[in-house]
């Protein structure tokens, strides 16, 4: 499908490029508008297949890409780039596509994001993960060109969260988090045995103008459980104290 011209893009010094791809027009359409508003200069694909070679050929700086499309879906189009490429890339997946999102995730996606979703959301997210793959980027500097030292990793007993690179280990195995859930278990592990209200944690992963229902938080916790149970099945440093909230034990 190509490209549409960049006319409404705002004004900025060398603005992002993000590639798009997704079999419905309509969210093509839209999301693009969207991501203009906020400076990304983008490109649009209806199918995985001419999405791939455009994106070896000349990569954007961020990819979102829809699961199920005809020709190549989405996860094989995922397994073809990171053959070749480390382009960060966020999947927009239907809900009962949690098994197709723990493999994708396990195959390099950055991030998933559930249909129907929020353009802030998207936008906000692809916003941190370009901040972090900058951050990557220099990881061989000692500082960023502010001057500013990279923040500390956050040691927990045998958790350990690198905020400048998005890494996590526990008992010194890694663990594959999304953007948003590394943003809950941070805001958890800041301040030990400190229950966190459902609330609290949303404004920890969530813009204010991004309404999410208060139970996402919950699909979040369980999520990282499960996550942390393939490392060490006897995990259970998130703690959840009934109609309070969670916290984390640092054991």
């Amino acid at each position: 499908m190509g490209s549409i011209p960049p006319d409404h893009v705002a004004a900025q010094a060398d603005p992002r490029t993000i590639a798009l791809v997704d079999d419905d027009r309509n969210i093509l359409t839209t999301v693009s508008i969207a991501l203009q508003t906020e400076g990304f200069v983008t490109r649009l694909y209806n199918d995985g297949d001419s999405a791939l070679k455009a994106m070896l050929d000349n990569p954007p700086d961020l990819a979102v890409c829809d699961i199920k499309m005809p020709r190549m879906d989405g996860l094989e189009l995922l397994r073809r780039l990171r053959e070749k490429s480390d382009l960060p890339l966020i999947f927009l997946t239907s809900k009962n596509d949690e098994a197709d999102e723990a493999l994708g995730l396990s195959m390099g996606a950055d991030d998933y994001i559930a249909k129907p979703f929020s353009q802030r959301l998207l936008v906000a997210r692809i916003k941190a993960i370009l901040r972090r793959s900058d951050i990557v980027r220099r990881e061989a500097e000692e500082q960023e060109p502010t001057g500013e030292p990279l923040p500390d990793p956050i040691r927990r007993g045998r958790l350990v969260m690198d905020p400048a690179r998005h890494a996590v280990t526990w008992n010194d195995a890694p663990v594959s988090l999304t953007v948003t859930e590394f943003m809950i278990l941070e805001a958890l592990a800041m301040r030990p045995g400190v229950v966190k209200t459902r609330n609290q944690l949303m404004d920890a992963a969530y813009h204010d103008d991004v309404f999410v229902d208060d139970r996402t938080i919950d699909s979040h916790i369980k999520r990282l459980r499960r996550k942390f149970r393939v490392a060490d099945a006897e995990f259970g440093a998130i703690e959840t104290l009934y109609g309070a909230g969670y916290s984390f034990a640092d054991d």
